[in-house]
This record gives structure tokens, sequence and C-alpha cells, in this order.
């Protein structure tokens, strides 16, 4: 295994999936809450949308793009590994996902107390 400076963002949500696969389910769940939330409120994200890296239309775009991969991929997603990472953390994609879990852990929603750790260790 490579050293953890050096794992991609698909290649340590793979490992994450792996580990902890029990918390998998209710991550993709609020997640699916997150998208809906950024989607149903576009008037209030825009006004509050002040000094980020990027345009907030990007930001609904990514919402967007998570949407339609985890109605192409529902099952897949709560099963594969593989499916899981090269989907929701490939590429830009990966900004939304990222955010996403890092909100999840913060918000106290996961029940297996190794979730935490392992996400502060992999994507913080």
């Amino acid at each position: 295994m490579q050293p953890l400076k050096l794992l991609t963002n698909v290649q340590k949500a793979r490992l994450l999936h792996s580990l902890l696969s029990n918390e998998i389910p209710e991550f993709l769940g609020y997640l699916n809450e997150l998208t809906e939330t950024v989607l149903n409120d576009r008037e209030r994200i825009t006004a509050e949308w002040k000094d980020q890296l990027f345009g907030v239309d990007f930001w609904f775009e990514l919402a967007e793009n998570v949407q339609r991969v985890m109605a192409k991929y529902a099952k897949e997603l709560y099963k594969s590994p593989n499916v899981f990472a090269d989907q929701l953390f490939d590429g830009y994609t990966a900004i939304f996902t990222a955010h996403a879990l890092v909100q999840y852990i913060a918000l106290g929603k996961y029940a297996d107390p190794k979730f935490k750790p392992a996400v502060e260790l992999l994507f913080t």
C-alpha cells in the first residue's frame, strides 16, 4: 500500500468503503439529503455565497452530478467500494462528496465511532 499522502481521493474512498461499509448507507442517505437541500435552496445559497474558491453555479453543477450518479448507480454505491469511489470521488465531484463527508462527521450522524477518525485521516 502507498503512503497516505500519495493516495488519490478515489483510493481513499475505496479504502473507507472497504473498512467501514456499515456506515456507507447512512452517509449516502445524508449525501442525497444534502444535494436536495442545495438544489432546492438555490436563492439563499446564491445570496450567501461569498469569497469561495469557485462560483455558486459550479456548486450546483456538482450537486446535480452527484444526484445523477446516485440515481444511476443506486444499489452499486452501497455494495461496491469501487463504484462508490469511482463515481463519487473522481474529478471535481470529489469536492462536493468530500465536503459532504466532513459535514456528516461534524454533525455526528455516524454510528460507528471509528468512522470519524477514518474520515479525518483520509479527507481532512
